[in-house]
């Protein structure tokens, strides 16, 4: 099966009977026809026309190796630079199409996916059935084009409430095991697009337990379609309105956030990738390279983010009269200063990469994670200057549906700008408020500031890319030897 295109998109989220709530009550109509999840279903069917256009067929597609059809070229597992920058390609594509604001863009999980992929072989050792799932689910993911979302990230309490092998701990973990798979229960937060994906990838960090050398319930891997007995998903608030005049952005782009809670699902043994060996988790992700590969589509989605940011910046101050001035000049520049480094560091990344013992082209992890370091930061200051450049301006904006009323001449007489007509005017502010004030924008700055895990956590992968530490100080205590000694007589 080929890749897929919109309408097949739209029609396979619509055929799934998944059990979600939204605001205390069941969804029961098709989630492209739910306000909370349309917009977003719209813009990834667009997304995927995409792939579909023949002018971009070589660009965003390959040639599977086991159907001989196109399938999506974020899947390929790239044997060198050149592969990884031809993904890197596809992916500037769909991120210049939602100029950076989806983190659930099916590239995304289409990386994640092939990275653990890589690392099959570490299950071999394990159990050859568990390596044998994890490739044949990768395959049919790629021949099929399946749009994927994930569970990693367990509520606190679940981490809390005791080791995994105690009976009263809330952690995830398997709660029986029948021949034709093992039964789940527990809960995961921030499954990202659960409800608009047809299956979830679920890979929690494993709890610990009281013996030790046991069996540990709560260490696992596995993916199930989204609508398995069993499953809930319930929903956060959401930002998203039907208006792309009112609400540019969020009637666009709004990720819905779930939590997911499994209470005695069967997973099919066909979809477990491995179980109870609590350092597989950690060797998926470390040795198929998992940080490597989802930071270099990251760090291109983070460019795109920045440059239509640059172009808000510009256009703001213009229509603020301001963009001459030395103050907002500084500002920009900065933003620009930014941009350029990221694209310095993805370079690095694609240049500095390195071969895997099974041949797999990673890129190098030093910079992708010094720019996940750095973005959060530049994002939350680039929205502080939005509201700057805004200032009143930010908060004052009549409806589109007020341009079509009795009061159409007033708006257009005193909302003018300089040089643009009133709805001009205002429909741009009103995307600065988007970023700058709403509840969308809101949750895209906290979505970026963990997106890849909490400061302590980035902080300490940055420390762990640094194998030249010992040697920077070498030459510290090597200066301070050499001052020690007597100088050299100059006759």
């Amino acid at each position: 099966m080929p890749i897929k295109n919109g309408k097949q998109y739209i029609e396979r989220i619509d055929r799934r009977r998944i059990s979600l709530w939204y605001n205390g009550e069941r969804v029961n109509v098709p989630l492209s026809e739910h306000p909370a999840f349309r917009g977003l279903i719209r813009t990834q069917a667009a997304m995927y026309d995409e792939q579909c256009e023949d002018h971009l067929r070589d660009v965003m597609t390959y040639v599977s190796p086991t159907t001989g059809e196109r399938v999506g070229l974020s899947f390929l597992p790239p044997t060198s630079s050149e592969e990884l920058i031809r993904k890197r390609r596809m992916s500037e594509i769909w991120a210049h199409f939602h100029h950076g604001f989806l983190g659930r863009s099916p590239d995304y999980m289409n990386t994640a996916l092939m990275s653990f992929y890589t690392a099959a072989s570490v299950l071999e050792a394990i159990a050859p059935e568990y390596a044998q799932n994890l490739r044949k689910y990768y395959e049919y993911c790629r021949d099929h084009d399946i749009t994927l979302s994930h569970a990693f990230v367990q509520p606190m309490i679940s981490k809390m409430s005791g080791p995994a092998d105690h009976e009263e701990s809330l952690a995830a973990k398997v709660v029986e095991i029948r021949p034709e798979g093992l039964v789940v229960s527990g809960a995961f937060l921030m499954a990202t697009q659960g409800p608009t994906c047809e299956e979830i990838l679920v890979l929690p960090t494993p709890s610990f337990m009281l013996g030790e050398g046991q069996v540990n319930p709560s260490a696992f891997a596995f993916a199930v379609p989204n609508d398995l007995d069993g499953m809930t998903f319930i929903c956060r608030e959401s930002h998203a309105f039907d208006s792309s005049f009112d609400h540019p952005l969020s009637s666009r782009f709004e990720e819905m956030d779930t939590m997911v809670i499994f209470d005695r699902v069967l997973v099919p043994q066909d979809r477990v990738f491995f179980y109870g060996d609590e350092e597989l988790c950690d060797r998926l992700f470390r040795e198929g390279h998992f940080h490597a590969y989802a930071g270099h589509q990251i760090l291109t989605r983070y460019m795109a983010k920045t440059e239509f940011f640059l172009g808000l910046l510009q256009a703001l101050a213009e229509e603020q009269n301001t963009d001459t001035e030395q103050s907002f000049l500084g500002s920009i520049t900065k933003i620009m200063a930014m941009l350029e480094n990221l694209k310095a560091l993805r370079m690095a990344a694609e240049i500095g990469g390195t071969f895997t013992a099974s041949g797999y082209y990673v890129p190098a992890l030093a910079p992708l994670t010094a720019a996940g370091i750095q973005f959060p930061d530049l994002h939350e200051e680039t929205l502080r200057m939005i509201r700057t450049i805004s200032a009143s301006q930010l908060i004052m904006n009549p409806f589109g549906a007020d341009f079509h009323s009795e009061n159409q001449a007033y708006l257009e007489s005193y909302l003018q700008g300089l040089s643009s007509p009133a709805k001009d005017r205002v429909a741009l502010f009103r995307l600065a408020w988007e970023l700058g004030g709403s509840g969308f924008g809101g949750r895209q700055n906290q979505f970026e500031r963990f997106f890849f895990g909490n400061g302590k956590t980035i902080a300490n992968r940055m420390y762990g890319c640094c194998n030249e530490l010992e040697d920077y100080k070498a030459r510290v205590y090597q200066l301070i030897e050499n001052s020690n000694m007597p100088p050299d007589p100059l006759f």
